[in-house]
């Protein structure tokens, strides 16, 4: 007598385990933020507050006070760093709703809509000041290095895809370029000061670093994947906004370099600004399905999130190095 086996189906990752492990750290995270935000000028603590309290993941001071976890790092330095992790994000947030002229953030109006375009700027700027006041009282050069080299980086990675906007011969090397710099510098940054406060290993601190670019760069394509494959709730903007801005992102780029000479020319008209409509979109959509641009671009995504979760194998087994790992697979795994 035989019977079927039938296997049992695999939990979604998801980021309980990375909230759990740093959930003490993040109340005292938070308490800085709240309490560094805070200015005589009304306005500032009103704009930056909601950003800040606009309900996203926190995921970078996350990774500052996972490390330390994992690290077995037992003191509290890595609080006002993780702070300044996040202060720097939000400037960057701000700056960028700006730049791109966005009207939704995280599910709701843009501080740029509500408030403008020169306050939030300002603002911004006050986030990014607040940021190394944090670094500079923890007194660690290095810290200090690490962070404001990130920040540069960063500020480089915008003006670069700024560049590449509307530009329909980017490549996949200057795309990967682009969100390496934009988004996985301060993933990488927020990951690496962890081991310096602990006073790690120059292996242990280049593991982190590795960990925390490679999650950064799987984050950004899964991102730049769900604008064409989600609508607005998943992401907290409008379903296309990438392709109404003219951005060469990873699907557009490898649905280009698969099309016909007709798909070619749509995307070449589309991507400077003159096919932009709610149909030129589903068209786009229908290409880009067409190719499977948006399955090659999550599965690069998958090999970065790989060597992420490689880069901490060097630490031993535990619920820290979970935790991590499943963060991983979660940033690979969002919007499926």
């Amino acid at each position: 007598m035989s019977a079927d086996i039938v296997p049992l189906p695999r939990k979604a990752p998801t980021l309980d385990p990375m909230l759990s492990l740093t959930a003490a750290g993040m109340n005292s995270v938070n308490a800085v933020i709240l309490d560094r935000m805070q200015s005589e000028i009304p306005l500032i603590p009103r704009l930056a507050g909601h950003l800040i309290s606009g309900g996203g993941k926190r995921l970078r001071p996350m990774l500052t006070l996972a490390g330390a976890e994992l690290v077995g790092y037992k003191g509290t330095r890595h609080h006002k760093l993780a702070a300044a992790v996040e202060f720097i994000h939000t400037a960057t947030l701000l700056h960028d709703d700006v730049v791109d002229g966005s009207e939704l953030r995280r599910g709701k109006a843009a501080a740029n809509i509500i408030f403008g375009n020169p306050a939030t700027v300002l603002v911004g700027d006050f986030l990014f000041s607040r940021a190394f006041e944090l670094m500079t009282e923890d007194g660690s050069l290095k810290v200090l290095s690490i962070l404001s080299r990130a920040s540069a980086v960063i500020a480089e990675g915008e003006v670069s895809q700024l560049s590449a906007q509307r530009q329909i011969n980017t490549s996949e090397e200057q795309y990967l370029h682009i969100i390496g710099a934009k988004t996985a510098a301060l993933f990488a940054a927020a990951s690496q000061i962890s081991a310096v406060v602990a006073e790690c290993s120059e292996e242990q601190e280049h593991a982190l670093e590795a960990y925390g670019r490679n999650l950064g760069v799987a984050f950004q394509l899964v991102d730049d994947a769900i604008d064409y494959d989600s609508d607005a709730a998943e992401m907290g903007k409008e379903q296309g906004d990438d392709f109404r801005e003219g951005k060469m992102t990873l699907p557009v780029i490898l649905a280009y370099a698969r099309g016909n000479e007709e798909e070619r020319k749509f995307w070449k008209d589309a991507i400077i600004g003159h096919r932009s409509s709610d149909e030129d979109l589903a068209q786009a959509i229908a290409l880009i399905g067409k190719h499977n641009a948006l399955e090659d671009t999550r599965e690069r995504a998958r090999h970065f999130a790989h060597r992420a979760i490689d880069a901490i194998s060097i630490f031993p087994d535990g619920k820290a190095r979970a935790a991590m790992a499943e963060a991983a697979q979660f940033a690979v795994a969002r919007g499926h």
